[in-house]
């Protein structure tokens, strides 16, 4: 059985048509827009492939359509398999 210790990683998401058009989107209401679509986007791929009280999502990141999650070594391998996922990476502490 896998450790059950949670330690940030950074989920970056493929390519998204949708993002690519709100980030063109250079207005209040745009920048508004996007933080809105990213945020729902990034806790519907979490609630639909972790279990419900098992993560804890710290951010969303805007210029690069990722976010920053506490998770176990097992759920960030379950995240590499989802569909939209890109990228999943642990945090690194630089000396």
């Amino acid at each position: 059985m896998g450790s059950t210790k949670t330690e940030l990683y950074f989920v970056f998401m493929n390519y998204d048509p949708e993002y690519q058009r709100l980030r063109a989107d250079r207005t209040k209401k745009g920048e508004y827009e996007l933080d809105l679509y990213l945020s729902r986007k990034h806790d519907e791929l979490l609630a639909s492939t972790l279990q419900a009280g098992s993560y804890k999502k710290t951010l969303s990141l805007v210029i690069v359509d990722g976010f920053a999650v506490e998770i176990t070594e097992a759920q960030a391998n379950e995240l590499r398999s989802a569909n939209e996922v890109r990228v999943v990476e642990k945090n690194q502490v630089l000396a």
